[in-house]
């Protein structure tokens, strides 16, 4: 083979590694909302870079069992919902049980949190811009489907990602005295159990994402062939993204924000303007406008993701724990009922972001528990070719993360208890 042939032939796995690149990118962006945007930033700003350390923990003790969407679906070319089903019709009615509560939640705390960030640009209520950005997501996946949300997320993840790096460049370029130097609280205090368990619960995403991304691959896999080391690859980049993207809005949050005095306020308009003004007042004004809009990219496509992943896997659940066909009508209907109810959980919170966010993400972290061990059970059994199954490492890695997921529950559930 000469050497031509040889640059071709690289070009051409290139070419077909990058366009088989989808499922582990809409994971990522379905990541990078709130555990980010909100909690790695206020984790910073409240407490510099103590929980450097616990972010990246525990994106690597949950990496397992996020992990299992894409394995499990390109050894078997099934969803994890079939996997579920094929272990018991318990389990999958449990996981759809659970992930129908996570959907409604969710679907709220991240429209929201997205309104929070319109109003930086639109100035009307909260509640008002919530059902704006609920109706853009639905008309984006009913017109568009799959195939434009997965063009859309490659773009917003570019762009998210270019500009969130911009602007950390510009938090670290910035004059040291101009950051306070005020020692920090610790964390480890019983007074923030709650916002830990908080940052932990969405860090990187809930861990029912490993099903979205099951569903999506499989998505994939209907226009183009996709091999399991692509699969994997696709899977492995959209996480380690999510990770490093996690560390560095804790580093603005760190950098920018800690030690200015300033309290989140729990209303949404307020938050949104709280953070944009922090960051302008020390990195200068006319970064307000490119923070707002790495924000506002930021949540959007997790708006749209959230929707989309959640209503996918509940009609999946649903179309095999009743034997009916496949319809794309049927999955329409979800988003709209999974939407409807979630804006009425927002109207509930009458705009209180932080008490929703807050609420949203410790139920995940409580349930996590229970979709982890699903994915686990399901990685280790006989049913999987062996060589499919999690290896001794892997073993390893998810005991360790189902002792931590089990023992934060159980200090959390206590904690509430003592209040």
């Amino acid at each position: 083979m000469t050497l031509t042939q040889k640059t071709t032939s690289k070009r051409q796995q290139l070419s077909l590694l990058l366009s088989s690149i989808g499922p582990g990118l809409l994971m990522a962006a379905a990541a990078i909302g709130a555990s980010h945007l909100v909690s790695s930033t206020r984790a910073g700003a409240e407490f510099g870079w103590q929980l450097a350390w616990v972010v990246l923990a525990v994106n690597f003790l949950k990496y397992p069992f996020f992990a299992a969407g894409a394995r499990y679906t390109a050894a078997t070319n099934e969803s994890l919902l079939h996997g579920y089903l094929k272990q018991g019709r318990g389990y999958l009615i449990m996981f759809t049980s659970l992930n129908t509560i996570a959907a409604i939640a969710s679907t709220a705390g991240v429209c929201m949190l997205t309104a929070a960030m319109l109003t930086q640009f639109v100035p009307l209520p909260i509640d008002v811009l919530a059902f704006l950005v609920l109706i853009s997501s639905l008309a984006l996946l009913i017109l568009g489907h799959y195939q434009l949300l997965d063009k859309l997320t490659k773009v917003i993840m570019l762009a998210l990602t270019l500009t969130t790096l911009i602007a950390v460049t510009l938090a670290f370029k910035h004059s040291p005295e101009s950051v306070s130097t005020v020692q920090s609280e610790s964390p480890w205090q019983w007074a923030y159990v709650g916002f830990l368990v908080a940052m932990m619960g969405w860090m990187p995403a809930p861990i029912e994402v490993s099903a979205w991304n099951s569903l999506w691959l499989i998505e994939k896999k209907k226009t183009q062939t996709v091999t399991s080391k692509q699969a994997i690859f696709d899977f492995n980049l959209g996480f380690i993204v999510t990770a490093i993207l996690a560390i560095v809005f804790l580093a603005l949050g760190a950098l920018v924000m800690h030690g200015s005095g300033e309290q989140f306020a729990s209303s949404g308009a307020k938050f949104a303007s709280q953070l944009i003004d922090l960051y302008s007042d020390v990195m200068g004004e006319e970064s307000r406008y490119l923070i707002a809009a790495v924000a506002f990219l930021c949540i959007f496509s997790t708006t749209v993701t959230v929707i989309d992943g959640y209503s996918r896997t509940l009609d999946m659940g649903w179309q095999l724990l009743t034997n009916k066909q496949d319809c794309s009508k049927r999955l329409t209907k979800v988003m709209l009922v999974v939407s409807a109810l979630g804006m009425a959980l927002i109207w509930f919170f009458k705009g209180a972001l932080l008490p929703l966010l807050e609420f949203v993400m410790t139920l995940a972290f409580l349930t996590t528990v229970i979709f982890a061990w699903l994915n686990y059970r399901l990685m280790t059994c006989d049913a999987l070719p062996e060589e499919h199954r999690y290896g001794v490492k892997m073993k390893l890695l998810s005991w360790l993360g189902l002792a931590y997921l089990i023992g934060f529950s159980g200090v959390f559930i206590y904690w509430k208890l003592a209040m």
